[in-house]
């Protein structure tokens, strides 16, 4: 089993939180070209992006579940990665709860994201 399959619960059950955007298969074939980053631990999983801008290039956690302690134990390791590949900064959008765990990491709240179907 490869290591995108073995987090597939993960992966899977944070996308329930993403309005549909992606699925499993998406990720996976993400991952595997190298458009995302896969970052397991052995009770979680966050998958990430970069994000090049105009004038800035960011690490964005696309996606992540499990144990929030690894999570956020793993973000020295991410933000260490990001900067090697020249990143900017490392920016997470997800739900509201997230704000909460990563205040204290030095992650500041700079937008809220919302959505209505039509």
């Amino acid at each position: 089993m490869n290591i995108i399959e073995a987090n597939r619960h993960y992966i899977e059950a944070a996308l329930r939180h993403n309005s549909g955007t992606h699925a499993f298969e998406d990720i996976e074939k993400a991952v595997i070209s190298g458009e995302m980053q896969i970052w397991p631990t052995p009770n979680s999983c966050a998958v990430t992006e970069i994000a090049v801008y105009a004038k800035k290039k960011v690490l964005h956690v696309f996606l992540a579940a499990g144990d929030l302690g690894e999570i956020v134990g793993g973000l020295d390791v991410a933000m260490a990665w990001a900067k090697a590949q020249g990143c900017d900064s490392i920016s997470v959008a997800g739900r509201k709860g997230w704000e909460r765990v990563l205040s204290g990491h030095g992650f500041e709240p700079v937008a809220v994201m919302l959505e209505r179907q039509i």
